[in-house]
């Protein structure tokens, strides 16, 4: 693991790893990205997807990946499985296990491929938002530690004050960044996509017990797009489609403020109410 005496940032501590050795490697959660149960779901999807980064035989850069939450984290040390199903001339397949004491905890794959010059479009359209730095920052509870890691400013769908009540859109805008700003890298795009709080807050104007079973982030940017936003702010955009019997989906997007699509991530949520 990285000598935490000179890491510069709380989420490169929170990612770090040992050396990936015969396809295993061994990680520490981080009480910064303390969740109500376990760590931040972002937090671990991009632990995960650190793994394949610093795997010595990894081809080119994320595609894609999945992660299933399959039970809790407990605090403390962790082992990861990640090994490369099957190598191609442009695409290479990832199966990725994180577990403790022997049980598995989080299932996880991954795609990483080489990107080529060709005919490119992007149809979706990012959002109206004003600048982020004409808006206040509107942060979660500060119970939630994981949420006081990142700088979050809101043109639609805050999170419900108590006595709210239900509104027909589930819809939340905001501009996101790392407290302190940190440059913009897949690990970190990776967290961002998980930023959102679960969507039936918003729909029924409380809070419930809700949680991801499962997320999937498609990175639509290569490695100096990626780079290029520094440690600017991020327009991240999520809405569910359907609510129904116990569970939803949540669609969003991550725009860069050039307002190029970085990422779009898709999750099925559990939830009780």
């Amino acid at each position: 693991m990285t000598d935490v005496s000179v890491t510069t940032h709380v989420f490169d501590a929170a990612v770090d790893l040992f050396e990936v050795r015969d396809d295993r490697t061994e990680g520490h959660t981080h009480p910064a990205y303390a969740n109500m149960v376990g760590p931040f779901g972002g937090i671990t999807a991009a632990t995960l997807l650190r793994a394949v980064e610093r795997h010595p035989d990894v081809l080119g850069m994320p595609l894609s990946l999945t992660i299933n939450y399959a039970g809790p984290i407990a605090d403390g040390p962790f082992d990861i499985a990640v090994r490369p199903v099957r190598t191609n001339r442009t695409t290479q397949h990832w199966s990725i296990e994180l577990s403790q004491d022997g049980e598995v905890a989080t299932t996880a794959t991954a795609v990483f491929g080489l990107r080529r010059p060709t005919w490119s479009s992007t149809e979706l359209q990012a959002p109206a938002a004003p600048a982020p730095d004409s808006l206040e920052p509107t942060p979660l509870p500060d119970f939630i530690a994981w949420a006081r890691n990142y700088e979050m400013r809101y043109t639609a769908g805050v999170v419900p004050e108590e006595g709210s009540t239900e509104v027909a859109d589930s819809t939340s805008t905001l501009w996101v960044r790392d407290v302190p700003p940190r440059p913009l890298d897949f690990a970190s795009l990776t967290a961002m996509c998980d930023i959102f709080y679960p969507r039936a807050f918003l729909r029924l104007g409380r809070v419930l017990p809700a949680g991801t079973v499962s997320m999937t982030v498609y990175f639509h940017a290569d490695p100096e797009t990626v780079a290029a936003q520094s440690d600017n702010p991020v327009l991240a955009t999520a809405r569910a489609n359907r609510f129904e019997q116990g569970f939803f989906d949540q669609s969003a997007q991550l725009w860069g403020r050039d307002g190029v699509l970085l990422a779009t991530s898709h999750q099925i949520v559990y939830f009780k109410a």
